[in-house]
């Protein structure tokens, strides 16, 4: 059983690589690459709605671990790139059905992007992570190890979405079906964005920083067992708290947070589907 076999080799690291260990690599980066396994999945039995499966993670980090750094430059003297061997750039071609518009983009080997995903210069996807269809990357937003991506969303321009690749047994980054995701926003440490969630331009998410539900009366942490879960169909935009004592309340200092004002409503639902004329 693959698991079993990357889990033995990760776990017993041998004094060298022999081509059977590639071999099994090779096996384990062509499921990954066919999105048959993903370092996360949906389970309707947890709390967050998704599960890990940290023996995938250690998969990707084995990957690390058993390549030799190569040149894979296109021209030496202008073009320099020096890489593991095991994680080249990701093949496709025409009959992938991905929509990559030229001008610096990069997909690395062992990432699953699905057909009708659309990548606006330049933007990068790491290994480990999880594209699914209808999905438009814009220009220059990062999608991490590990992420998880649902249908018909939107990373917009500059946005970075983090992967968590190790601890193997954290959550990474997850974004479910249909979500918005605005210009310079940036999702970490394990954050869930459920279904259909708006995030307005600049808004950060992060495990540390608190999310205020001004429609439900609700405030929204993580926890140490738990990330920041966005609810379904949120709206949220960068608001600020007010420091309440010592020298930042004398000065009138206020802290940044992020805010959710409402829930979609057909207004939103006509900006949105605005998107879809880029598609």
């Amino acid at each position: 059983m693959l698991q079993a076999e990357i889990e033995a080799l990760y776990d017993a690291k041998p004094e060298s690589y022999t081509e059977a260990h590639f071999r099994l690599f090779a096996r384990f980066k062509e499921e990954l690459n066919a999105g048959r396994i993903r370092a996360a999945e949906p389970d309707p039995a947890s709390k967050t709605g998704w599960r890990v499966n940290g023996w995938v993670k250690k998969g990707i980090l084995l990957g690390f671990r058993m390549g030799a750094i190569v040149d894979m430059s296109v021209d030496p003297a202008r073009l320099p790139f020096f890489d593991k061997a095991t994680y080249p750039l990701k093949r496709l071609t025409v009959a992938s059905g991905v929509r990559l518009v030229p001008g610096g983009s990069s997909i690395r080997d062992g990432a699953y992007v699905a057909r009708g995903v659309t990548c606006m210069p330049p933007m990068y996807i790491n290994t480990g992570a999880y594209v699914d269809e209808g999905t438009m990357v814009d220009s220059h937003a990062l999608i991490g190890s590990c992420a998880q991506i649902g249908r018909n969303c939107h990373i917009s321009a500059g946005a970075q979405i983090g992967g968590v690749l190790e601890p193997v047994g954290a959550l990474p980054v997850i974004i479910e079906d249909e979500v918005l995701v605005g210009g310079n926003c940036g999702v970490y440490e394990g954050t869930v964005v459920k279904r259909r969630a708006v995030l307005a331009s600049g808004v950060i998410l992060t495990r540390s920083t608190p999310l205020y539900d001004l429609v439900r009366g609700e405030v929204y942490t993580a926890s140490d067992d738990e990330p920041l879960i966005v609810p379904e169909n949120a709206v949220v935009v960068p608001g600020a708290r007010a420091v309440t004592q010592g020298a930042g309340k004398d000065w009138g200092l206020s802290l940044y947070t992020p805010v959710i004002v409402k829930y979609r409503d057909a207004r939103t639902e006509a900006r949105v589907r605005l998107e879809d004329v880029l598609r």
